[in-house]
C-alpha cells in the first residue's frame, strides 16, 4: 500500500464532501477539448470514467458515446431490446437520461427499471442472459448498459457497455465504440441523434430488474440452508445500487438480516476517508469499511458493497477478509464438495491474484485458468460453463447456477456477499476460519500493490514489453522460474509483465489512468521477503523500460 492519509478510517467532513449540483451543472456546460488525450473518450476494463469538472465525463462524452453504441450493435446486427441501469453517482442519472435521449432516437427498444431505482451491475447482466437464453448469435439479441463508475469517488461518473454475452464489452468492440465517440466529439455532435427527455422516457419499455434477479437467487445460492442455520447477516450497500435488493432479499427468503445503512446521498457523507484520504466506495478497503466493521461483533457475517455492487468485502468477526484470502476460501468451498463434480469446470483467476489460490486448485484436483487483468476474459468460460468460477483480487468474481448454467458473466458482489452466509451455514465456520484452515495446508503469504511514477511513453513501453527485455536471473534472492507478457491461461497479451520465483513473483502493469505503473508482489517467505520483492521489481521494471 502507499502513503496511508492520517484521516483515513475517519469519517467524512463537510469540506470532504463533492458539491453535486455543480458537479451536474458542469455535466452540461462544460465542453470536452476532443484533442486532448485527458478529455477523450476511453474505456480501460471497466468502462469510460471521468469527471465532469474536468471535462472527462460529460453530457457530450455521452452523447456520442451513447450514438457509437447505436452504430455499433446496429453493424453487429443486435436488435434485441437494450437494458439501461444506472448507479447512484450524482452524474449517473444526468448521463442515463442523455443515453435514452440517444438509444430512443436511434430506435433501439430500451428497457428501464420499472421502478425507476438504481440497478446493480449483476442485475444487467443477469438480464442479458435471461433474455438471450443462451444464444450469442441470431436476431433479437439483447445487451446492455450500465451507467457506474464503480467505486470511484462521488465526484466520477461512469459509462460501460455489456454486450449479449453479458458481459464487459472486450476490447475489439470498445475500442471501435471509442474511435467512433471521439469523430462524434471532434464533428461537434455532427450525426448523433437525439429525442427530448420526455419523448424518450415515455417511449422506453420497463423491466423489473430487482423482482427478476432476486427470484431466481435459489438457483445459485443455497438461501434455504442460511435461513434454516440462522446466520446473521448485515448487508451494508455503502449507499449503492443494492440497497433495495439487500431488504428484498431478507424478506423474501426469511433470513436474519439487516441493511445496515439504507441511505442513499451522492456526496457519501456517511462514509469514511479511504486510504488516500478520499471518499471512496471500495468494500474491499479496510478504511472506506471502517464504520461496518465496527459492528462486526453484531453479526455472523457483514458484507458490503461498491456503488454498482459487482463487488464485495467480507466482514466477519476477525474483521474484514483481504480479497485474495477470500477468493480462494470460496473456491475450496465450491469445488470440495458444495457443488458436485465440479472438479471438471476451470478456476479462472486473473495473473495479479494470489498463488494462494493456485495451490488451492492444485489440491482439490481442478484445472487453473490465469487470465489478464479484467473480468471481460472469463465470460467465454462463465458462459459455456468450461470455467465454473471467475474471480480478481479486487474483489470481483462470479459462479455458475447449481445446473452450472451461467448465473452472471460480469461481476456480482451480491452473490460472493451470499456465499459468505452459505459457506458459514454449511460447516459451521466463517470464512475466515476456512482460510486458517487453507494457510495451515498450504502456507501464508505476504501481498501488496504498491505504485510506481511512468510517463504516458513509459506507460505504452511497459505494455509492450517481451519476456528478452527482462535481463535479470534472480527475484530476491531466489532464481526466476518465469517471465510473462501473455497470460498462460489464454494466450493474451497482459499489457505489462509478471516475474515468478519458487516462493514469489510480481506484475506490472501501466495505470489506465494516472501517471504510474502498478506493482502487484506476493511472497510465501514473510514481509522483509515481500519488500525485497518490490524493490527489485521496480529495478527490473526501470530497467527494462531504459530507465
Amino acid at each position: 500500500m502507499n502513503d496511508v492519509a492520517s484521516r483515513a478510517g475517519q469519517p467524512a467532513q463537510p469540506s470532504d464532501l463533492v458539491d453535486v449540483p455543480a458537479l451536474i451543472t458542469a455535466y452540461y456546460t462544460l465542453t470536452p477539448d476532443p484533442e486532448n488525450p485527458d478529455q477523450q473518450v476511453v474505456f480501460g476494463t471497466s468502462g469510460h470514467r471521468g469527471s465532469s469538472f474536468d471535462s472527462a465525463f460529460n453530457e457530450a462524452h455521452i452523447l456520442a458515446t451513447t450514438q457509437a453504441i447505436a452504430d455499433y450493435r446496429r453493424q453487429q446486427g443486435f436488435d434485441g431490446p437494450l437494458f439501461i441501469g444506472r448507479d447512484t453517482h450524482g452524474l449517473s442519472e444526468p448521463a442515463w437520461a442523455s443515453a435514452l435521449e440517444v438509444l430512443i432516437a436511434n430506435d433501439v427498444t430500451v428497457l428501464v427499471d420499472s421502478r425507476d431505482g438504481y440497478t446493480p451491475t449483476p442485475a444487467v447482466s443477469h438480464a442479458i442472459l435471461k433474455a438471450n437464453a443462451g444464444r450469442t448469435t441470431g436476431p433479437g439479441l439483447a445487451d446492455g448498459i450500465v451507467v457506474t463508475p464503480s467505486h470511484n469517488p462521488p465526484r466520477d461518473g461512469g459509462f460501460k457497455y455489456n454486450p449479449p454475452h453479458g458481459g464487459p464489452a472486450d476490447s475489439d468492440a470498445t475500442k471501435v465504440i471509442a474511435a467512433a465517440a471521439n469523430e462524434y466529439l471532434r464533428a461537434g455532435l455532427d450525426g448523433v441523434r437525439r429525442v427530448p427527455f420526455s419523448q424518450a422516457r415515455s417511449s422506453a419499455g420497463s423491466y423489473d430488474f430487482l423482482a427478476e434477479y432476486v427470484t431466481d437467487l435459489p438457483n445459485v445460492i443455497d438461501l434455504s440452508r442460511i435461513k434454516d442455520a440462522g446466520v446473521t447477516i448485515g448487508a451494508d450497500p455503502l449507499g449503492g445500487a443494492s440497497v433495495a435488493y439487500w431488504g428484498e432479499i431478507g424478506s423474501r427468503y426469511g433470513l436474519d438480516l439487516t441493511v445496515v445503512n439504507p441511505l442513499v446521498d451522492p456526496t457519501w457523507r456517511f462514509m469514511t476517508l479511504d486510504w488516500d484520504g478520499k471518499i471512496r466506495m471500495d468494500c474491499s478497503s479496510p478504511y472506506a469499511m471502517a464504520s461496518l466493521i465496527k459492528q462486526r461483533d453484531h453479526y455472523d457475517i457483514a458484507t458490503g458493497n461498491d456503488a454498482d455492487s459487482d463487488r464485495h468485502g467480507i466482514v466477519t468477526k476477525e474483521g474484514l477478509m483481504n480479497p485474495n484470502h477470500y477468493l480462494a476460501v470460496a473456491i475450496s468451498y465450491l469445488y470440495g464438495g458444495a457443488r458436485p463434480d465440479w472438479t471438471s469446470h476451470r478456476v479462472g483467476k486473473t495473473l495479479v491474484s494470489s498463488s494462494l489460490i493456485d495451490r488451492v486448485v492444485a489440491g482439490i484436483g481442478a484445472e487453473l485458468w490465469e487470465v489478464p487483468v479484467g473480468f471481460k476474459w472469463f465470460v467465454p468460460g462463465l458462459l459455456d460453463g468450461s470455467v465454473g468460477f471467475g474471480g480478481e483480487e479486487s474483489a470481483g468474481a462470479s459462479f455458475l447456477r447449481f445446473d452450472g448454467s451461467a448465473w452472471t458473466t460480469d461481476k456480482d458482489g451480491i452473490l460472493l456477499a451470499l456465499l459468505a452466509s452459505e459457506i458459514t451455514a454449511a460447516t459451521g465456520n466463517t470464512p475466515s476460519e476456512h482460510f486458517t484452515q487453507l494457510t495451515a495446508k498450504y502456507g501464508s503469504s505476504a501481498y501488496a500493490r504498491v505504485d510506481a511514477p511512468a510517463s504516458r511513453e513509459q506507460k505504452a513501453k511497459l505494455a509492450a514489453l517481451s519476456p528478452s527485455d527482462v535481463t535479470s536471473k534472480t527475484l530476491a534472492g531466489e532464481d526466476i522460474t518465469a517471465t510473462m507478457t501473455e497470460a498462460p491461461g489464454n494466450g493474451a497479451a497482459i499489457g505489462g509483465l509478471k516475474v515468478t520465483t519458487q516462493n514469489a513473483w510480481f506484475a506490472a502493469r501501466p495505470s489506465g489512468t494516472e501517471d504510474v505503473y502498478k506493482i502487484y508482489a506476493e511472497s510465501f517467505l514473510g514481509e522483509d521477503h515481500l519488500k525485497q520483492v518490490q524493490t527489485e521489481a521496480k529495478q527490473i521494471v526501470d530497467a527494462a523500460l531504459g530507465g
